[in-house]
């Protein structure tokens, strides 16, 4: 996930079969794919992770996290607060 782009062909974006998205460096479980839901940007985007420790985050902006794979260390993009489905949830 972390070498999507606006402009590159981001495999996973339309991709809605169960399963669950693991971190490409260690294997990781990160996201489930029933927590996915379709967004306006490129990247695959979720409401939740896993389990609260699948990700480790640190402020990055008022309204965004950015998110690290907790085995690992790999990062994984933001997680922007407000910004899910639904009111009060976030996108990841």
């Amino acid at each position: 996930m972390a070498f999507s782009g606006w402009f590159s062909d981001e495999v996973y974006v339309g991709h809605f079969e169960d399963g669950v998205y693991v971190c490409s460096k260690c294997g990781n479980e990160l996201f489930y794919s029933a927590k996915k839901f379709k967004h306006s940007s490129p990247w695959p985007a979720f409401t939740e992770t896993v389990r609260p420790d699948s990700v480790t985050k640190r402020k990055e902006s008022a309204s965004a996290l950015k998110v690290h794979c907790a085995k690992c260390g790999n990062g994984l993009g933001h997680e922007f607060l407000n910004d899910g489905p639904k009111k009060g949830q976030s996108r990841f």
